[in-house]
């Protein structure tokens, strides 16, 4: 049995560009998914935050239309409240790499608040990724790569082919007039070969260790990749 470590935002807003807040958090679906995915190959999950706040969940992403349907909403929202990991989360400030065997960042607008900007974050992810160990992050989860700078002042991701929440995904989503930075655009800036697939529908990109998923629907195979990484 492996240790996995979980990423979660520890924010429960993104400042819009006019200054108001919009309620968030992390997106339900993809720390569950990947959670008992995880939990049934047998590896324990550790969970970290900033500060090691107890991570909130996006209260949009337990709606029924999310989940597909109110039963499995119920489902969901049940394991996030009585797993003792998510309720109990270590700080990302004290997180060492050399006990985990992989780590795993789900998104949510969440992280495009706070990870974005965590340098323990950007520190932790530039390790992972030269450390060869299986890295996965999905959908807004990449809004953390951006924190990834390395002493030259370069990203680590730079050059590196990976995928996350689209422009087109967020314009239909409602939010990509609203918001300060659009994630995919950012991601091209920083000079990371940016792929992408049809909107909503899954689509994971592998390069190296490094395992990344467009949307919600991709948490699963991102998940998948992962563990197929661990066993290899």
């Amino acid at each position: 049995m492996s240790k996995i470590l979980f990423v979660l935002t520890g924010a429960d807003h993104l400042t819009l560009a006019d200054g108001t807040q919009h309620p968030t958090g992390y997106w339900a679906e993809e720390a569950v998914t990947p959670y008992e995915a995880v939990r049934a190959a047998g590896h324990e999950v550790v969970v970290a935050t900033p500060g090691g706040v107890v991570p909130p969940v996006d209260r949009g992403s337990l709606a029924a239309d999310y989940n597909g349907g109110q039963e499995n909403a119920d489902r969901v929202a049940e394991v996030l409240a009585s797993s003792p990991e998510f309720q109990h989360p270590v700080k990302l400030s004290e997180v060492d790499l050399a006990d985990y065997a992989a780590v795993y960042y789900p998104g949510g607008h969440g992280p495009m608040e706070d990870l974005a900007v965590d340098a323990d974050s950007g520190r932790l992810l530039t390790l992972a990724l030269s450390s060869g160990k299986p890295l996965g992050v999905v959908c807004h989860g990449p809004a953390a790569l951006l924190a990834a700078t390395r002493e030259d002042g370069t990203n680590a991701f730079a050059g590196r082919r990976l995928t996350g929440f689209t422009n087109a995904e967020e314009t239909q989503g409602g939010l990509a007039d609203k918001v300060k930075w659009l994630l995919q655009d950012r991601l091209v800036e920083l000079g990371a070969d940016f792929r992408q697939g049809e909107p909503w529908a899954p689509y994971v990109v592998v390069d190296g260790n490094l395992v990344t998923g467009q949307n919600p629907a991709s948490s699963a195979p991102v998940a998948d990749e992962l563990l197929k990484k661990l066993s290899a």
